[in-house]
Parts: C-alpha cells; sequence; structure tokens
C-alpha cells in the first residue's frame, strides 16, 4: 500500500470526511511529512473507492459547492488492519535486526 492511501485510510478511520478534511488529516497524521494536492486525492478517492474500500457517506450544497464526505467501508477497515499489522511485522524484523547489530559491535569492542 503506498503511503498516500494508508494516510487516507487512516484519516477516515475515525470519522466521514471531506476532501479539504482528508488534506488536513493527512498532514497532522504524517507530522507534516505528507502533502497531498487536490488532484492527487480525488483520484486517489475516485479509486478507492472503486475498489470498494470507501464509500460516499453524505454530500452536503456548502455556498453553492458540493461537499462529499466519504468513510471507510468494511473492507476499507481490513485493507487498513492488514496494512498495520504488516507495517508492525516488518518494524519488528527491522528492530530485531538492529538489535543483533549492536550486540554484535558491543562484544567487538570488548
Amino acid at each position: 500500500m503506498q503511503q498516500p492511501t494508508f494516510f487516507i485510510l487512516t484519516a477516515l478511520a475515525g470519522e466521514p470526511l471531506h476532501g479539504y478534511g482528508i488534506i488536513h488529516a493527512v498532514e497532522g497524521l504524517s507530522g507534516g511529512r505528507l502533502t497531498l494536492r487536490a488532484g492527487t486525492l480525488y483520484a486517489a478517492l475516485d479509486r478507492l473507492t472503486e475498489d470498494g474500500l470507501l464509500v460516499v457517506d453524505r454530500e452536503e450544497a456548502i455556498e453553492g459547492r458540493l461537499r462529499r464526505y466519504y468513510r471507510l467501508t468494511d473492507d476499507g477497515t481490513r485493507a487498513l488492519q492488514a496494512e498495520v499489522d504488516l507495517m508492525r511485522a516488518n518494524a519488528n524484523v527491522a528492530a530485531a535486526r538492529l538489535r543483533r547489530a549492536g550486540a554484535a559491535r558491543m562484544a567487538f569492542l570488548t
């Protein structure tokens, strides 16, 4: 799963959001490391909706503009959880390797 997709799904795990809300949530969740442009976001939202990971929750007209809110589907929740599990497993492997490398360095120095 690409990082923008991960953060879009993560942003929507809390509550339905509209595009502008997703952009701000992703920026906050990523600690400012990821800034989505509107074109990138809406292409991703279309793809994720087609893939069944998101649905349109509702639409509101605000000052003459249509605001569409998206939410995770059950499949979207499962996909996000699977990615979290994979990332956690990968981090555990890396941490174990680092611990072994550190122990080997300490043995070498003594």
